[in-house]
């Protein structure tokens, strides 16, 4: 069974299948005002009691992710935009409380289910937990995170809802797999900052496997294999073994400078959603936060946070820091990815239409100035700087950096402190941004490279899509010869180059990446020991030479064979 490898490792063992909640509707209608003003008094206290079992995890939890994504979940329940919608239900339509609460999330889910965009399509699981959540106050029932798995199980699963993969005790659940999901899901985002394996959209076929069947679950290649023979589960066994031991004990490198053999420095850097997750970045050895996605911000509110909201959230990065850098990338929504409040025209082709800096110097040209001011005013905190996304050419560059001057001269009128120095880039994720990444590099301080929208660009291939996801290889040599193109230029303008797509957390890439002249990489925290640990293994002339190599092989296939051969 073939889907989505979103946590690396192998995992082995028996199946557990959690069956999706059915909710049957009663038919009935409420006769009178009594019954209609009991039935929102029991939404209020179902309200009430889900929120203090999300608080109750969260007293559990250790990760700053967990904290993150456990506070949406208290926010939504408490938004008054589902109690409004619910209470219409209720009166308007006259359901039964636990009718009128299907109803909405039923609702919301088709909503966000119609939408392309892989990261909205991935909220699903989070309105349907709440609705779980819901329902088991009003019905009495029990959630599938309050059950008890035995050691060695493998989840098996339509989605796995934030509270479902938190409450996993990972000395029981050693692995799971989901039939829908994707790399932004939040079960994908815990399963990686818990080191977990993990496969997700891997479809219908997941309906073969009942409880108690063997399951190998291969988060690397994104495979599961149900009931493998005795020879299979050897050789992954034998495979587990090895990466295991090829993982160095975090504490062993944690602290050490991130340097070839040779002496070369290379940063390091954590891809963030907000100032605790720094937490972890600093703890599994990170310098830093290299990619801070203010999307989440602005998608966890009702509305479009205020300049206050938003330089208190940068703020607390900056400070959060302590002294290294944070890169905040402006707002990266529109189009396909839109925010609930906050509706678009449907587009026939999202993932090339209207979104990002499109937008932001269009019809949002306010909202991003908001935003660019309160960057600038939490800039006095920290070292901060600005990642402008999806530039196409030097004229969109241009006019972002027009109205950043815009709000700095406001700023020096009305006395308020910035950093004079701040630095602003641009996402490379557009193949012709990167073909003309000389020119661009003379316009702004640095370049990131975000390879999963500029491999999916340039392979003209929809990586979610299960038909063609297998030419999404950032391993093809058109790819690599692009990516060196750009690390090129940047270097040529005497500009500094990061990475912050997949393909920096990839450890196969690391030496491939350093050849090129690559030296700055952002990823999850979790990946960064491995990547780390490569780098302190490697010399810059072992990296040049693997690239000089690696530019005379014609496919991926050959390429990412020879990898494996000369890094193991």
């Amino acid at each position: 069974m073939k889907g989505i490898g979103v946590s690396p490792g192998i995992a082995i063992g028996k199946a557990r299948v959690l069956r999706k909640k059915i909710t049957v509707v009663s038919g009935t209608r409420l006769q009178n005002e009594a019954e209609i003003a009991i039935a929102i008094a029991q939404y209020d206290d179902a309200v009430h009691c889900a929120v203090a079992g999300v608080e109750a995890l969260r007293r559990k939890v250790l990760l700053p992710e967990e904290n993150d994504l456990l506070d949406a979940q208290i926010e939504l329940l408490r938004d008054p935009q589902l109690k409004a919608d619910v209470e219409a239900r209720i009166r308007e339509d006259r359901l039964p409380v636990q009718d009128a609460v299907a109803a909405v999330i039923a609702a919301t889910v088709q909503l966000f289910r119609s939408l392309k965009d892989e990261y909205m399509q991935a909220r699903t699981a989070d309105i349907q937990d709440i609705g779980d959540r819901l329902l088991t106050h009003l019905e009495g029932t029990q959630t599938q995170a309050d059950k008890d798995f035995a050691p060695g199980t493998i989840l098996i699963a339509e989605d796995l809802s934030p509270a479902d993969t938190i409450a996993m005790d990972t000395r029981h659940v050693t692995g799971f797999a989901t039939q829908s999901g994707g790399q932004t899901s939040h079960a994908a985002i815990i399963a990686k900052a818990r080191g977990v394996p993990a496969v997700v959209d891997c479809g219908a076929s997941l309906h073969a496997i009942e409880d108690g069947d063997i399951v190998i679950v291969d988060g690397e290649k994104g495979l599961v294999l149900h009931q493998p023979d005795a020879a299979t589960i050897n050789a992954y066994s034998n495979r587990r073994m090895q990466l295991v031991a090829q993982q160095p004990p975090l504490h062993a490198i944690k602290d050490a400078p991130c340097v070839t053999t040779d002496g070369t420095p290379i940063l390091l850097l954590g891809n963030i959603s907000g100032a605790a997750d720094l937490d972890l970045v600093f703890a599994n050895g990170g310098q830093g936060a290299g990619l801070l996605r203010t999307e989440l911000l602005f998608m966890s509110k009702p509305g479009f946070p205020s300049e206050a909201t938003q330089y208190a959230f940068y703020k607390a990065a900056a400070l959060e820091a302590k002294g290294k850098p944070v890169t905040i990338r402006t707002l990266d929504v529109g189009g396909d990815k839109q925010l609930p409040y906050f509706r678009m025209e449907p587009e026939q082709n999202p993932f090339l239409g209207y979104r990002a800096i499109r937008i932001c110097l269009d019809e949002w040209k306010d909202i991003f100035r908001t935003q660019l001011r309160a960057i600038l005013r939490a800039s006095a905190s920290g070292p901060l700087s600005i990642l402008f996304p999806m530039i196409t050419n030097g004229e969109e560059l241009q006019a972002a950096k027009s109205l950043l001057e815009a709000e700095k001269q406001a700023l020096r009128r009305e006395g308020i402190a910035f950093d004079e120095g701040i630095e602003t880039g641009i996402m490379i994720e557009v193949p012709a941004a990167a073909l003309m990444a000389d020119m661009l590099a003379a316009e702004c301080n640095f370049f990131s490279i975000g390879t999963n929208d500029l491999c999916q660009y340039t392979m003209a291939a929809d990586r979610m899509h299960p038909k063609v996801a297998a030419l999404y290889d950032p391993f093809h040599p058109g790819f690599l010869r692009l990516v060196a193109q750009v690390i090129a230029a940047g270097h040529a303008h005497h500009i500094h180059v990061g990475m912050c797509g997949e393909m920096a957390a990839d450890p196969r890439a690391t030496q491939l990446l350093l050849g090129m002249g690559l030296r700055e990489f952002s990823m999850s925290a979790a990946s960064i020991p491995a990547v780390k640990s490569r780098v302190l293994q490697t010399s810059m002339e072992q990296a040049v030479a693997l690239w000089q190599q690696v530019q005379t092989m014609r496919s991926a296939q050959d390429i990412i064979q020879y990898l494996q051969e000369k890094v193991p």
